[in-house]
């Protein structure tokens, strides 16, 4: 991500902090959901609260590119319909399976947290996101939290609506992660915190969007054979040196705990 005054769109990250001020982390780590940090796909894992496991074909048929968020508020009003409850919803995205090796990222995490400043930017939904990550003992590394806004009504359904409305022309119609990850580093650009990196960690298109917009001193661990990786490599074929930011692919997180452990070592 272009972070300085000839970024289009972007603002100057003012260098110095206050000699009274704690040091500022070094890195922004940016972390994408579902099949990134969990090993499924959250929305339709909680089918399996839903009688019978399945979706009416109705329901299912009426999906539309680019209408996804749109397509789970039906599912969900389905399922509030069907009887299934708060109850039911935390216990599936309770059980929802962490990716391979990613308690051991956070397990370093942990152990280096103020070197790292962790944000998480997913189009899934706030209470399944905060059910998972409470339920894995990982939600404190996180500083902020980027989903669609999702709560109970009087009825006891599941709600859900858009993060925001935007431009952009190739992410779904609720969500660019792009435009999120822009207006936090300006944010964090006013109160003077400057990275020496942004480390971005996905899978999906949508992941594709912000990772496309990284610098050269940045990082992106796309998953391997996922369509982050994918559009990532399908760009330097087509336009060599387009994707500035080094690309890390991996298969389980312990191998972006340990380039991230390298790269610490350098700084030593």
């Amino acid at each position: 991500m272009k972070r300085c005054c000839e970024g289009v769109g972007l603002p100057c990250l003012f260098k110095g902090v206050g000699m009274a001020s704690p040091r500022p982390p070094r890195y922004l780590l940016v972390f994408d959901f579902d099949e990134t940090i969990i090993n499924e796909n959250s929305d339709e894992s909680i089918v399996r609260a839903a009688p019978g496991q399945a979706l009416p074909d109705h329901i299912r048929q009426s999906f539309r590119e680019g209408f996804y968020n749109d397509y789970m508020q039906r599912v969900l009003t389905y399922m509030g319909d069907q009887g299934v409850t708060m109850g039911d919803f935390k216990a599936v995205y309770e059980s929802i399976p962490l990716s391979p090796g990613m308690p051991e990222l956070f397990q370093f995490l942990s152990k280096h947290h103020e070197l790292f400043e962790i944000i998480l930017i997913s189009d899934a939904n706030m209470f399944g996101i905060e059910c998972k990550l409470r339920a894995a003992g990982s939600y404190s590394l996180f500083r902020k939290v980027f989903s669609n806004p999702s709560s109970f009504d009087k009825r006891g359904y599941f709600t859900l609506g858009p993060y925001h409305s935007h431009k952009c022309l190739e992410c779904p119609a609720n969500m660019c992660k792009r435009k999120i990850l822009t207006e936090y580093l300006a944010e964090r650009a006013q109160e003077e915190v400057e990275f020496e990196r942004v480390l971005y960690v996905g899978d999906g298109a949508n992941d594709f969007c912000p990772s496309a917009a990284l610098t050269a001193a940045d990082v992106a661990f796309p998953r391997r054979g996922y369509p982050m990786h994918r559009m990532a490599q399908e760009m330097e074929r087509k336009q060599p040196g387009a994707f500035q930011a080094t690309l890390v692919p991996w298969e389980s997180a312990a191998e972006v705990a340990r380039y991230l452990q390298e790269l610490l070592k350098k700084k030593c």
